[in-house]
């Protein structure tokens, strides 16, 4: 069984091979974010933080082996490393970096899966005041709680301040309504009637950015006589 709230990162150079990769995990229950060579993981890795790292070694440019070593000067995320080599040597070089496994290509997806949750399993479970979500989906989007930091697939979705503070307002009531002059208070702005009309204003900005229709909110909606109100999936 698949952990259904892990975040994989994979990194691969072969567009194909990542695709397929990112398809099967996300049907086996798995959040997962792909990049194209290191260096775009080492800017996805500044901004996330993942639950297991799945990391070709034969990339151009920077190599798998030496990624790890980057990753472990800081991170103890796990690394499962793939590898179209079979010698002894290139295996050990990859577990003396920090890797907590490898799997040798070609490969069957359900192998993979296998390897995934069972080093999952060997992870240590979160204290109990962690345990809270990460993560706020919105259909194609996602929103890191804890960084204020909003993601259509591998784009940052560019919030202004005010949105940046709406969001985290919402995000700690999902699914619950809150009045527009709540809101003006908890942006910190003077109470009236003006305000509360510019909240209005900030909505609809914020819907344009998180809605598939912004004139019929799925995510971010009106109700009645109360107000608005979060509602992820």
């Amino acid at each position: 069984m698949s952990d259904p709230d892990a975040h994989l990162l994979i990194v691969d150079d072969d567009e194909r091979i990542r695709g397929l990769l990112q398809k099967f995990l996300v049907r086996h229950g798995f959040l997962v974010s792909a990049a194209r060579d290191a260096a775009h993981a080492r800017r996805l890795l500044q901004g996330l933080e993942f639950d297991m790292i799945v990391l070709d070694v034969m990339m151009p440019g920077e190599d798998g082996v030496s990624l790890t070593r980057h990753i472990r000067e800081s991170a103890l995320t796990p690394i499962l490393l793939l590898t179209a080599k079979s010698e002894t040597e290139d295996r050990i070089s990859g577990l003396e970096a920090g890797a907590d496994d490898y799997l040798t290509k070609p490969f069957e997806p359900k192998e993979l899966l296998l390897r995934i949750n069972a080093i999952l399993r060997r992870m240590p479970e979160p204290a109990a005041d962690a345990a809270k979500p990460k993560f706020i989906t919105l259909g194609p989007i996602r929103y890191d709680i804890d960084r204020g930091e909003m993601w259509r697939g591998e784009e940052v979705v560019r919030l202004t301040a005010t949105e940046t503070q709406l969001m985290r307002i919402f995000a700690k009531t999902p699914g619950e309504a809150l009045t527009r002059s709540q809101l003006v208070e908890d942006l910190g702005r003077d109470k009236g009637q003006a305000q509360e009309r510019a909240v209005d204003v900030q909505i609809t900005r914020l819907r344009r950015k998180i809605e598939v229709n912004p004139k019929e909110p799925r995510y971010l909606q009106t109700v009645r006589g109360a107000g608005y109100m979060l509602s992820p999936d």
